[in-house]
């Protein structure tokens, strides 16, 4: 028993040591430090308020009205009374509305045609054309909504002049004959905000990990070839046996070492980037703290031993920005948050398996902006604890290649 004691307390002392040794590096390497400290500080208050103003609002078009009538100038104000459009040009031709489309000055376009008013009176079905820039979805949605509402209004009013019903009763069952109430369930304002800003997070994570991780990988390998050179030389010079290299410690232990100190370093910085900045703005944030939190763990887990089994790859420094930050964005798709999932290949699907960015930004959405609770989201929860083991392994086993290689 005292001899498992013995063994026990020597190995938890070899962790710390890994750990402080770790620790000590990532402080005295500026770069490392600026991704594990004000990275995580800095980058998602950019993020939010970068997307705080969720909707868009009075949103320039332009307005061809060839009917030059009482309807079409009714049709017309209401759509400049409204919060998102603003109609800032009166062009006598779709050429010059085309024109000033295409310089970016209007966002869009509503023709009118010459018969608009005649076929209204006749009590024949009329039509208005609403052209789009969909260079930009914000600014398509404001002017296609605003129009669609508009018309609607305007259909209503329609009806009930051209009817003969004698009560407000009779009028409203032929307006709209089946009453419905629009709820925004998740969110409310119905902003891309609140869509894009909780994977974003987890994005964010993720990605300062990689690179703070792989950075300190990138030094090391660069520091370990420097050796073998020196090492190398010496052989030469001196025509005797290459001295055996410093003691180090089995590869459990340093990649226990080594997780601990970013798993201590970066657990605040997660609490802060997932749980302070998004009510800083006022977005969406319903999840309960312990269902966060244990979405959190493995997902941490998870990146650092995945980032640690990908350090392999980082040969010198900069490797480490050409890499990660190249594939966040795929990633935001693969993630099925930005795109569904049943239009992504399968191939893809089990592609985007291999990272936990995608099961943690699953699980964090569904936690933090729906409300949901660990047994909703425990598929997710149990994959990312198997990329922990998974990951583990192979950090394993490519730092014991690594140190064999030496």
């Amino acid at each position: 028993m005292k001899r498992l004691l013995k063994n026990i307390r020597s190995i938890l002392t070899a962790i710390c040591m890994v750990w402080w040794r770790e620790t000590r590096k990532v402080f005295r390497d500026d770069g490392v430090w600026l991704f594990f400290i004000v990275v995580p500080l800095v980058y998602p208050l950019l993020y939010s308020w970068i997307y705080n103003n969720e909707a868009v609002h009075n949103v320039e078009v332009a307005v061809v009205d060839m009917s030059h009538s009482v309807q079409s100038r009714e049709f017309i104000r209401k759509c400049d009374a409204s919060p998102e459009l603003r109609v800032a040009w009166y062009c006598n031709s779709l050429d010059e509305a085309k024109e000033l489309v295409g310089r970016q000055v209007s966002h869009g376009t509503i023709y009118i045609p010459a018969d608009f008013a005649e076929l209204l009176n006749r009590g024949e079905q009329a039509h208005i054309s609403v052209l789009v820039d969909m260079a930009f979805l914000l600014n398509y949605k404001a002017l296609y909504m605003t129009t669609v509402n508009v018309s609607t209004a305007m259909n209503a009013e329609i009806q009930v002049a051209m009817s003969q019903n004698y009560t407000e009763r009779e009028e409203e069952i032929l307006t709209k004959p089946l009453a419905f109430e629009e709820v925004t369930l998740f969110n409310p304002t119905g902003g891309y905000g609140n869509f894009i800003l909780p994977p974003a997070l987890i994005l964010i994570i993720q990605q300062t990990l990689l690179l703070g991780i792989g950075m300190l990988a990138g030094t090391s390998s660069e520091r370990r070839r420097g050796l073998m050179l020196l090492r190398g030389k010496k052989k030469e010079q001196s025509n005797s046996p290459i001295q055996p290299s410093p003691f180090q410690y089995p590869a459990t232990i340093t990649v226990l070492g080594k997780a601990l100190c970013y798993f201590i370093l970066y657990l605040p910085m997660a609490a802060y980037v997932t749980m302070a900045v998004p009510r800083f703005f006022n977005f969406t944030a319903i999840g309960q703290f312990g269902h966060i939190t244990a979405v959190l763990l493995p997902f941490m887990l998870a990146s650092i031993f995945f980032g640690m089994t990908i350090s392999c790859l980082f040969r010198y420094r900069e490797n480490v920005m050409l890499l990660i930050v190249f594939a966040s964005v795929p990633l935001l798709f693969l993630s099925g948050i930005s795109w569904p999932k049943s239009a992504i290949p399968g191939f893809l699907q089990g592609f985007s398996w291999l990272f936990p960015s995608t099961f943690a930004i699953q699980g964090f959405v569904r936690v933090n902006s729906m409300g949901a609770t660990v047994t909703d989201v425990a598929a997710e929860v149990w994959a990312l604890w198997i990329q922990v083991l998974t990951y583990f392994i192979t950090a394993c086993i490519i730092r014991r290649r690594m140190v064999s290689s030496v």
